[in-house]
């Protein structure tokens, strides 16, 4: 069973959102996803300053088997991106709810994390394939 920590909102692509107080939220890719993805070798992200749409394609995945888009589970600003994974991008597949994250976000609509999934939903999903 993959990692499926309680603290992070998910989405149905396999991409998560972790939200600080401040309201800036720091996006990543599930422990599910980097297993079906296999070793990654590229990881593409936005541009800081771009603006990426909830549930839109905000990047891409590329591993030694396959390529996936990645997903931004919230609207928003994108006020960093992890600039490690140019070099690194195999820190995603050992470190995926941390040091493997992809962007971080100013939130455009606190609201839409109500729609994204807790880590129960998240678990019966995976459950489901």
């Amino acid at each position: 069973m993959s990692d499926v920590p309680p603290d992070l909102k998910y989405i149905d692509t396999h991409q998560w959102v972790r939200v600080a107080d401040d309201g800036t939220g720091v996006v990543g890719i599930t422990d599910f996803a980097q297993e079906q993805l296999g070793d990654v070798v590229y990881i593409g992200l936005p541009e800081v300053g771009e603006t990426v749409n909830g549930g839109e394609e905000a990047g891409v995945a590329e591993s030694v088997k396959s390529a996936s888009d990645v997903f931004s589970p919230v609207t928003g600003e994108v006020l960093a991106i992890n600039e490690r994974l140019e070099d690194e991008p195999e820190t995603v597949n050992e470190d995926p709810y941390g040091e493997g994250w992809l962007f971080k976000v100013r939130l455009a609509d606190p609201g839409e994390l109500d729609s994204l999934l807790d880590a129960a939903g998240y678990g019966e999903l995976l459950a489901e394939q």
